[in-house]
């Protein structure tokens, strides 16, 4: 499968087209959560550009690979994964929506499902440039 054949990503121009930098950026963006949940820190690492950001929700920005990761997994809930409920991708920015689910046997109390966003920036090279992640809130 491609992934003109996922049809949990949607191209944002709606032509199906997509220049192969942002294609690359989509299958790293996949494997970035793929990498943080089976806890394999340093394939997750080779994913992201040399001066990646990543800001996430209640923390300073994390800069550069190393940082990044250490931030992530310091920021997610232990034994949690990531499940991907769609990619919309346009111009080297690649969306993703879903939730952080608690494995099952890490059922302890506050760890129901988080809605999130993650917005990722793709540079020239393929590689995760930024992420700034977002919690959906009740009002």
């Amino acid at each position: 499968m491609n992934n003109h054949d996922d049809k949990r990503t949607v191209w944002a121009d709606g032509t199906g087209a997509v220049d192969l930098v942002t294609a690359a950026g989509i299958d790293h963006v996949r494997l970035v959560y793929d990498y943080l949940d089976a806890g394999d820190l340093d394939g997750c690492a080779s994913l992201l550009h040399d001066t990646v950001i990543f800001e996430l929700p209640g923390l300073p920005p994390a800069r550069g690979r190393s940082e990044a990761v250490r931030a992530h997994v310091g920021h997610v809930l232990p034994a949690a994964r990531h499940e991907v409920d769609q990619l919309v991708a346009r111009d080297r920015t690649v969306i993703a929506t879903g939730r952080r689910v608690p494995a099952p046997a890490a059922a302890v109390p506050d760890t129901a499902d988080h809605r999130f966003v993650d917005v990722f920036t793709i540079a020239p090279d393929g590689m995760v440039r930024t992420c700034v992640r977002y919690y959906h809130a009740a009002p």
